[in-house]
């Protein structure tokens, strides 16, 4: 889980969004004084991801929060997440924004764990892009890693990918590959991304430590895969879905980059019961 300090502030913001200058509904209706619990609960099978951001939630409005499962567990429906305890104008302040954050991460998670489970027996591990939601991208990159799956460089700060586009201003895939590895002086590995088993030839030659391989069909991956031997991890990426996968898993490839992990989740079903009359 990444640190509290990079993420907290997402939560402050989300309940500021949410909550504006005060929760109307419950101020009308429920006493100040009201207190009660709930539980939340799962409504479809999914792998968890995000009880310490739910926890957070509930923490800054004063409710009291009480995981039953860990991130990473692979529930089945009805499996209940969580037990909160307090003031009832708190709790249903915190409900939707604890379940936005839930729901979207561990729908990254389950996800993620049906891809990985895709390529089961297969050399291929399944890592994730840069796609991701502006401001939530630790976050989204936790959630996939509770979905078995691997994380890409986190931005353009900490890895070094010489794509096409760096390629179309250089004009010389050797000469970018040398320079980046003088830049790096050892302490990060340089990705290029190459279209042919030429290119991947160029690149290897001159000193690139991985090869992306983008929107090429199984046949021409496998050709490169089988012409590197070994010699640097392959990757793939490029529209790979969960139907396609394994055919591409079978063609030899180290790695499959999907930015669908996170660009494309669907938030699963959870939900917040209320299970105990509230008193004053």
């Amino acid at each position: 889980m990444p640190a509290r300090a990079r993420w907290v502030g997402l939560v402050e913001a989300a309940l500021v969004e949410d909550l504006g200058s005060g929760d109307l509904t419950s101020e009308a209706t429920i006493p100040a004084g009201a207190s009660g619990e709930a539980r939340v609960e799962a409504r479809e099978a999914l792998v968890l991801a995000g009880l310490e951001v739910a926890s957070e939630v509930f923490a800054q409005l004063d409710v009291e929060y009480e995981a039953q499962c860990a991130d990473g567990d692979q529930l089945e429906a009805g499996a209940l997440l969580a037990h909160v305890r307090g003031p009832a104008r708190g709790i249903l302040a915190g409900e939707r924004t604890a379940l936005n954050f839930l729901q979207r991460l561990s729908g990254i998670a389950t996800g993620t764990a049906r891809f990985v489970a895709a390529v089961a027996g297969t050399r291929a591990r399944i890592f994730d892009t840069r796609k991701t939601t502006p401001g939530w991208r630790l976050l989204e990159k936790y959630a996939v890693r509770c979905g078995g799956g691997f994380n890409h460089r986190l931005g353009l700060y900490d890895g070094i990918l010489i794509k096409d586009n760096h390629l179309r201003v250089t004009g010389d895939l050797g000469a970018a590959v040398k320079s980046a590895r003088a830049a790096a002086r050892g302490a990060l590995a340089v990705q290029v991304e190459v279209e042919s088993w030429d290119e991947a030839r160029d690149a290897i030659a001159a000193g690139a430590d991985l090869l992306l391989i983008d929107n090429q069909t199984p046949e021409a991956l496998a050709e490169i895969a089988r012409r590197v031997a070994g010699r640097v991890p392959v990757e793939a990426t490029g529209g790979i879905r969960l139907d396609s996968v394994a055919q591409v898993a079978r063609t030899g490839v180290d790695r499959i980059s999907i930015g669908a992990l996170t660009h494309s989740a669907a938030a699963v079903d959870i939900a917040l019961e209320w299970n105990a009359p509230s008193s004053t």
